[in-house]
């Protein structure tokens, strides 16, 4: 019988922990991760399932997810760690039948519970199981630097954050080709982030928090984590060249946005595309 930590999506869900980890996006305790269990994947482990535990309220209702299994990472702990003790730092949890509450059926064996930002990932969970027919089972949260230091000097525009990263990185308009959104800081953990990251989550696979971070959304772990590190990236880049000069002397047009749209076979929506 297998162990759990052998599962191929345990593997990948640690790995990209670790990844982000080590790009510095988490610092203490910062940042979280969840995972969508698919059916098999279920089967696959359940024999190794915990007896069931208590109940718990999740703090908002997901209806969509009745049911279903989430790997997830825990309140408090590190993402440094999550790589040499998995067994203490995430978990697994089940939905009951209305969406409302949760019950750990795996991990966390020092104690603790999941993210407090769980409200968040699974709000975000069930819009995009929704919007992508199920294809989206990854929703990444971290303390990425540079975009960070960006919600600091750019408007807080969807159209004024998209256009400029889509400038400073040929692959970005084909990468998040219907933009990113933007949040006003607003206090993390609670329904009312949640609510707004969330409608935000219908439109874009990318949301960005004012002063604090970023979450994307994705199939697979690759997809994901690729994603934030191509928006970190960009976002670096754009820092660069704001610290050198405060205008650009070259850059990629609205033209030339349109023809790698062709080129690329990606809809890149207009309104993204003129300079405010």
């Amino acid at each position: 019988m297998m162990n759990i930590i052998d599962a191929s999506f345990v593997r990948g869900f640690v790995k990209m922990a670790d990844d982000g980890f080590k790009q510095g996006w988490h610092e203490r305790n910062g940042g979280n991760l969840s995972y969508r269990l698919k059916t098999e994947e279920v089967e696959e482990v359940k024999p190794r399932l915990n007896c069931p535990g208590e109940w718990l309220p999740i703090g908002t209702n997901v209806p969509g997810l009745a049911g279903d299994y989430f790997l997830v990472t825990g309140s408090g702990k590190y993402f440094r760690n999550i790589i040499d003790n998995p067994e203490a730092c995430i978990a697994i949890i089940e939905l009951d039948d209305k969406g409302e509450n949760y019950r750990i059926r795996w991990g966390l064996v020092e104690g603790g519970t999941p993210t407090s930002e769980l409200p968040t990932h699974l709000m975000n969970h069930e819009v995009k199981k929704k919007v992508t027919h199920e294809k989206h089972r990854v929703i990444y949260h971290a303390h990425t630097t540079n975009v960070i230091a960006l919600t600091f000097v750019l408007p807080l525009s969807d159209e004024i954050f998209t256009r400029e990263l889509w400038e400073m990185a040929t692959e970005c308009p084909v990468v998040f080709p219907d933009g990113l959104g933007v949040i006003g800081w607003m206090v993390p953990g609670g329904r009312e982030i949640a609510i707004e990251t969330s409608k935000l989550m219908e439109k874009y696979d990318v949301a960005i928090w004012a002063h604090h971070g970023m979450f994307c959304s994705g199939e697979d772990f690759d997809l994901t984590f690729g994603l934030m590190h191509t928006v970190e990236k960009s976002a670096e880049i754009l820092i660069k060249v704001m610290s050198m000069n405060s205008g650009k002397n070259q850059t990629i047009t609205e033209d030339n946005l349109r023809d790698l749209a062709k080129d690329f076979n990606v809809n890149l929506p207009e309104r993204f595309l003129y300079k405010k």
